[in-house]
């Protein structure tokens, strides 16, 4: 069994929770994609003018009509509650203009919500943070490390970035009760300045590693995930922005390391070469990687 993390929401099915999807109308406009979100606001208005121009067919007292068709009443709806009143239809019955009334009160409502969600979803800062497909074991400075690769996306930096990883395990408690473990990895620098194109985070695996000692058979006996987190401040908005990823432990390539993005120009600048971001290079064996290399 594999933990949660690693499956999609259908993928999961939750018992003794009530589904209540409008109790949390606001987070779910915020998630879904623009798509759905300009659709369903472009349904809504439709549906309250039809509803209006229903009332406003089954009530009469509009002045100006000349066929008494449904298309008609739905136009002086929507002309109603979009205030554009071009003057050719026109309420003339007190039940008619109380409908003018409603429907300038609730489409002033309409207009206010879409307004502000859309400003929300619109002023939501969302990190562009690139992962390296992969995350890979091997020898730097004659020590073995766990290394991931993370970059920016976006021309503009990130502030005061802080990575955690954390890695998540299966154990069986003596209990036989099976748990699913979380430990923090510690990293060689875990905060950056500025966080612009690329940052490969470093966990050196030293005796007292939770990974000291740990072959590809063990992560995947173990079930070993790991978990990156990123938060850092939008130089140009100030705005916190934070992005998540997971590795499969028992996908990592042993023996390898990311491949090198920069090189020098002749002219003494650097080239940084972003289409290698997701490559690895394999490493030489050394004596001070005790390792076991991943299988070709």
């Amino acid at each position: 069994m594999r933990i949660f993390r690693q499956r999609t929401p259908d993928q999961i099915t939750v018992l003794g929770t009530r589904i209540e999807p409008f109790r949390d109308l606001f987070h779910l406009i915020l998630r879904a994609p623009w798509t759905a979100v300009l659709g369903g606001s472009a349904c809504m208005y439709l549906i309250f003018n039809l509803a209006f121009a229903a009332a406003f067919d089954a009530f009469g007292g509009v002045g100006g009509v000349q066929t008494g068709s449904f298309s008609e009443y739905f136009y002086f709806s929507v002309q109603t509650m979009a205030t554009i009143g071009y003057g050719q239809l026109y309420p003339i019955s007190t039940a008619a203009n109380v409908l003018v009334v409603s429907e300038a009160i609730v489409g002033m409502t309409i207009v206010a919500l879409t307004t502000g969600l859309l400003f929300a979803k619109f002023s939501a800062v969302r990190a562009r943070i690139q992962f390296a497909s992969e995350a890979v074991i091997g020898p730097l400075d004659g020590i073995p490390t766990l290394m991931f690769r993370l970059g920016n996306e976006r021309s503009s930096q990130i502030i005061d970035a802080v990575v955690r990883v954390i890695m998540y395990r299966t154990e069986i408690s003596v209990e036989g009760v099976k748990n699913y473990r979380m430990y923090d990895v510690p990293l060689e620098r875990e905060r950056t300045p500025t966080l612009s194109r690329s940052w490969t985070v470093l966990h050196r695996i030293r005796p007292g590693s939770m990974l000291y000692g740990a072959t590809p058979e063990s992560l995947v006996r173990d079930e070993i995930e790991f978990l990156i987190s990123m938060v850092g401040l939008d130089e140009l908005t100030g705005q916190t922005m934070h992005a998540r990823h997971s590795y499969d432990g028992a996908k990592l390539r042993w023996g390898a390391r990311h491949h090198d993005l920069l090189s020098d120009r002749e002219d003494g600048g650097i080239i940084l070469d972003m289409t290698h971001f997701n490559d690895v290079v394999a490493t030489e064996p050394t004596d001070n990687f005790p390792y076991p290399r991943e299988a070709s």
